[in-house]
């Protein structure tokens, strides 16, 4: 039994596993949701039992307390990496100023097999935001305002960045690059039932794609209108300038069939099977969602790892160092004499 469990703590499968993590690294670059999250779950559960079976039978490791520590540490992180992968969530967001999170509006979603969250119990509203360019069209910061219930029949104002995350029952939602403008519209059908729909269209990213704000929309019962944004929003690529969708205005050019219309803000247009009316112009922010519950647990054996490590080492020539003599009194480098320096002997 016991040459059995020496033989799964050998180092050729320790390198073994490390080379299947890394395949299983290499295919889940950048989390496509059509990877498995078993191509680096399985290597994780092979390195780690290989781990557990060389800390029970190297005596050179469990008759070493730090180094002991080092590798109770270091398998806690081999595990933990593989519960977050079965138990992650990683998804983008977009969500338009004054709009309330929905779980239903998570795209691209890519999660573990046995993920169980709270989506359900997050609630916050999407306010205002800017982002801070730098002459060059040099992304700097966002500024992005999030009202969250406080618990107590209020809400508090929240902001959050690329860097600054909100963080509501575990998820975290960090600001990116994504965000863009988005006409409002209200459809008005010419038959029963006549009941007003209301709603946004998010034209693509800005300022990326700022030559290119164009998208369809098909109403019900009407046929695919297409949809074009002319936008002033002070743009400026050769000074500083700062996205503000508050001081930003935009035409919405309508065209449908053979027809094109220009509509300003609170205007109205007849089309096949009812009205289009543009109510106003808003922005939309996108974010990506994270969810991992093994973080806090992570850096914490992460600290043990690094304590035994260093306990290990400071074991191993902390003592000599402090034991060296020091030089005796009176002692003095060699003479080096000027031949020995110019037959490069010297400094």
């Amino acid at each position: 039994m016991i040459p059995m469990v020496r033989a799964l703590g050998s180092v050729r499968l320790a390198l073994l596993g490390m080379v299947l993590l890394a395949l299983g690294a290499a295919l889940s670059y950048n989390n496509p949701v059509s990877t498995p999250v078993w191509v680096l779950v399985v290597p994780l559960a092979f390195l780690a039992v290989n781990l557990l079976a060389a800390i029970a039978t190297n005596p050179r490791i469990n008759r070493r307390a730090g180094l002991l520590i080092f590798h109770i540490g270091l398998l806690s992180i081999i595990v933990l990496a593989g519960v977050g992968r079965l138990t992650h969530l990683d998804a983008q967001l977009e969500i338009t100023e004054g709009g309330a999170f929905s779980p239903q509006e998570l795209s691209e979603v890519n999660k573990g097999p046995f993920h169980s969250g709270a989506l359900d119990k997050i609630a916050f509203v999407q306010g205002s935001y800017t982002v801070e360019y730098a002459a060059g069209m040099v992304r700097g910061l966002t500024h992005s305002q999030v009202l969250v219930p406080d618990g107590r029949g209020g809400v508090v104002t929240k902001v959050v960045g690329d860097d600054r995350p909100l963080v509501l029952e575990g998820y975290r939602f960090y600001t990116t690059f994504n965000k863009g403008f988005a006409p409002v519209l209200t459809w008005l059908p010419d038959t029963a039932p006549r009941e007003a729909i209301t709603g946004t269209v998010h034209m693509p990213s800005y300022p990326l794609f700022e030559y290119k704000q164009d998208s369809t929309w098909t109403p019900p019962g009407g046929k695919e209108i297409k949809l074009w944004l002319r936008l002033k929003t002070g743009l400026r690529e050769d000074a500083p300038w700062v996205l503000d969708g508050k001081g930003a205005s935009g035409v919405l050019v309508v065209n449908s069939g053979v027809r094109r219309v220009e509509l300003q803000p609170g205007e109205t247009v007849q089309l096949e099977g009812g009205k289009l009316r543009y109510e106003r112009l808003t922005s939309w922010m996108g974010y990506k969602v994270f969810y991992d519950p093994t973080l806090h647990w992570l850096f914490a054996s992460a600290m043990v790892a690094i304590i035994g490590l260093g306990s290990h080492f400071w074991g191993r020539f902390g003592a000599r160092l402090q034991h060296t003599p020091a030089p005796s009194a009176g002692a003095s480098l060699k003479h080096v004499s000027a031949s020995e320096i110019s037959g490069g002997r010297g400094l």
